[in-house]
């Protein structure tokens, strides 16, 4: 995984993180509810890029 995707996605979880802090706390469903689906996504980008990560360890160990 790129330096960059990290950065972004650690942003985005944080961010999806403050909304729903912000949400809870105004009494705002919505804006918690869109923290948690910010968080949620931010997670699936670094699974996904752990993923790619694992396969070219994989590959690069086996053209050693």
């Amino acid at each position: 995984m790129g330096l960059g995707d990290k950065i972004s996605n650690k942003a985005e979880e944080l961010g999806g993180k403050a909304k729903e802090t912000t949400g809870r706390a105004t009494d705002n469903p919505d804006l918690e509810a869109e923290g948690q689906a910010d968080q949620a996504s931010a997670g699936l980008k670094q699974a996904g890029e752990k993923l790619k990560d694992a396969v070219k360890d994989i590959k690069d160990g086996f053209s050693k």
